[in-house]
Formats: C-alpha cells, structure tokens, sequence
C-alpha cells in the first residue's frame, strides 16, 4: 500500500507561472493540515525555488520547463522543483553569500543569496542537485500541538 500521495506538474519556465506553483502548494499543504505559517513557509520556500528557475536555468533560450513534485505523507510534504537549464555549484554561491546573523540589515545578501536563505531557513531539509539542470529537494514537517489528548480540560 502506497504511503503517500503523489503529483507532478509541469510548467513553462515563465514568470506568470510562479504564482500558479505557490496555489498548488498552498492548496496541497492545506489538504494535510498543515497551520497557516508553515502553508506560507512552503510557499516562499518554492516561489523561491521556482523563480531560480525563471531566472537562473533558461537564459539562453528563454525557453524550458519546470517540474514540480509534490510528496504528501501523514507528517509531512516533499517538494521537488527541477529544470533542465544551466547548473551551479550550490556550496559555491553559499560561501558567496553568507553568513546572515539576525543583527545585520538584510540588504548586505548579494543579489540571488536570500533565496537560497529562505529555502534553507523556512524548511526543515533542503539537498540540491545539479547533475544537467538543477533539483531541489525540500522537506517540511507538520508541527503539531504539543498538548496530550487525554489532559483534562479546565473551564471557567
């Protein structure tokens, strides 16, 4: 018996398409239950992977498609965000562009930096490969209440 649900979709490597990729997370996390802060984690998270894409992986021919995996589990969501277009060395960008510490003023990021943060800061797993285009692998978890189910209840 399969574990898990899983949908695939493909969209022109557009920037109209952007918004439409941030509905389907949306849409999907809401589905499993996820609150509205990690529903809106998951959408910067792949906003962020897909406008990478736009920006990053077509330059040439400005055409190309994005490929986005969806992996619903009990308690969790899998995101893959892939393309076809030119590669880049993810650590090497990460020495480029970091550290932040909370105490900086964000506008010291280089320009392409903050989306790799953000990615990296909003969900619980990110692994990125880029064997002939880039995949971007990211994981959140649902949090749950941490209360017990059989606490007593006290009303006023």
């Amino acid at each position: 018996m399969k574990k898990f649900d899983y949908i695939e979709i493909r969209v022109p490597a557009k920037p109209q398409f952007v918004s439409v990729i941030r509905l389907t997370v949306s849409g999907l996390a809401s589905r499993i239950n996820f609150n509205y802060n990690d529903i809106e984690d998951l959408k910067i998270a792949a906003s962020e992977a897909v406008t990478n894409v736009v920006h990053l992986a077509y330059k040439k021919d400005g055409e190309g498609e994005i490929v986005i995996g969806c992996a619903l589990y009990d308690n969790k969501m899998e995101l893959m965000i892939a393309d076809y277009g030119n590669g880049f060395n993810f650590e090497e960008i990460k020495t480029k562009i970091g550290p932040y510490h909370p105490e900086e003023n964000i506008t010291g990021l280089r320009e392409g930096g903050l989306g790799l943060y953000l990615m990296e800061t909003l969900m619980d797993e990110v692994m990125i490969n880029n064997d002939g285009g880039v995949t971007v692998f990211m994981t959140k978890y649902i949090t749950r209440e941490q209360v017990e189910k059989n606490v007593e209840r006290i009303t006023t």
